[in-house]
């Protein structure tokens, strides 16, 4: 009997919607069976749209500081595979980058950061809405067209203020997502600050910059509007959450290497990412790259250039850092917020001490107690102290234990001086002699001890 018009044209739809759905109704079966039982259910799904007619593709263009196109899944203890093109792969959530209540697309091949084609416009600003808030279109003036919408906003990103919703949080008893304005959840005694364990997914490793959206893999933003927006504002620092990933893994960095026994560990109260100025990152990764291509350290399991965290302590005249004071001061004498703002100057080297152990040198420490003792404040009125812990090229080190005051440069073969506990020095020292081979990372706050 031949097939109704009608019943051929449902027939064909359903097959073309079951897969999609069936796929993603599997995920949320899967994820919902690992949910305590006492966290409140996500708001209900909204009916599917349609699935885009072409596969959500990202620009294969050079991205800036550093910043991936393609979202990282790979271990850190493997090295990144080169790829002849770009794709997109999922991240631990199966739900939205955007909208955070439908699920993400599958076209069959892989999973797509958004569930549609609208969600994936939203994912990066419109060209034609104000560069700071994102929010208006910007000014037009009958001649050109202005990068900001008003006067207020273009005199907030002169002065490096950060957008609405930045840095100040949501008020008290709310989600922390910037825009949730749902009630935080609480199990009768404490209160979250998030409203669902995906929004609490979110703000543990959110972007730094917009707090919307997950970060991609080791790096601090979500997108390449982000990133952008942020080298703009360079230099500039961004305030960390105390219950975000990067908060944590400094925290424990300085609390591990306190090995001070006569001080008490004292409690870290803020962390501020350092964001740089784009030439000046590009040069220290020429020089690690090239540290990289002499000492082929990757080859044995080492980060590129043999690249490591250590601290550094040294001398803040204003009380950058504290509550509410993100804005650098103005003092070409305040050394904290000189180095933040143009890294380490070796042309400065012994206008305060007078001499270094190994020569004039950029001298940092893995032992955070040892910073402590060159950290210094001019301001009486702050009682937190500040150090820095930097990102240093170590390359090939040489391990000294006797003093060589007269250096200028490594031993000939190494790329920098491992300064050893021993008969001269309590705790470790790391020298460098080039300028590049350092930049600041964070700004850690912490109690006076």
């Amino acid at each position: 009997m031949a097939s109704l018009p009608g019943f051929s044209f449902l027939a064909s739809m359903a097959s073309q919607y079951q897969p999609f759905q069936s796929v993603n109704l599997q995920k949320a079966k899967r994820n919902n069976s690992t949910k305590p039982s006492n966290f409140p259910p996500k708001p209900s799904s909204k009916p599917l749209p349609p699935p885009p007619s072409a596969p959500i593709s990202v620009p294969s263009t050079k991205v800036p500081m550093g910043f991936p196109s393609i979202v990282n899944t790979t271990p850190a203890s493997s090295p990144p595979q080169a790829s002849a093109t770009t794709t997109v792969t999922a991240n631990n959530s199966n739900l939205c980058e955007v909208c955070h209540l439908r699920p993400k697309f599958v076209d069959g091949n892989k999973t797509h950061l958004y569930c549609s084609k609208s969600c994936a416009a939203k994912a990066i600003p419109p060209a034609d809405t104000c560069a700071h808030c994102h929010i208006r279109p910007r000014f037009h003036d009958g001649t050109r067209t202005h990068l900001y919408c008003s006067k207020s906003c273009a005199a907030q990103a002169e002065n490096n203020v950060p957008r609405q919703g930045f840095i100040q949080p949501n008020p008290n008893g709310t989600c922390q997502i910037p825009g949730c304005t749902k009630p935080a959840h609480t199990n009768g005694t404490e209160r979250s600050r998030w409203c669902c364990l995906a929004h609490k997914e979110i703000g543990e490793n959110s972007c730094l910059f917009c707090r919307k959206a997950k970060k991609q893999g080791g790096r601090h933003f979500c997108s390449l509007a982000c990133a952008e927006e942020a080298k703009k504002k360079a230099p500039m620092i961004i305030e960390i959450p105390e219950d975000h990933v990067t908060f944590k893994s400094v925290e424990a960095q300085f609390k591990t290497s306190w090995r001070h026994l006569d001080k008490v560990c004292p409690s870290v109260k803020h962390i501020y990412k350092i964001i740089g100025e784009q030439a000046s990152l590009d040069k220290y990764d020429a020089y690690r790259d090239a540290v990289e291509a002499r000492g082929q350290f990757v080859k044995d399991g080492r980060a590129a250039g043999n690249e490591n965290r250590r601290w550094h302590g040294t001398t803040r005249e204003c009380r950058l850092g504290d509550k509410g004071h993100v804005h650098f001061c103005s003092s070409t004498s305040c050394s904290l917020c000189c180095i933040m703002k143009t890294s380490y100057d070796l042309g400065l080297w012994g206008k305060k001490t007078g001499w270094g152990r190994f020569g004039a040198g950029i001298y940092t420490s893995s032992t955070s107690s040892k910073a402590n003792d060159y950290s210094q404040n001019i301001d009486s009125h702050t009682s937190l102290k500040a150090i820095l812990l930097n990102k240093v090229v170590v390359g090939k080190g040489c391990k000294m234990t006797v003093d060589n005051t007269t250096l200028t440069s490594p031993p000939s073969g190494f790329d920098s001086v491992l300064a050893e506990k021993g008969s001269r020095l309590n705790h470790d020292e790391l020298v460098v002699y080039s300028n590049d081979a350092i930049r600041p990372s964070y700004l850690v706050l912490y109690e006076s001890v």
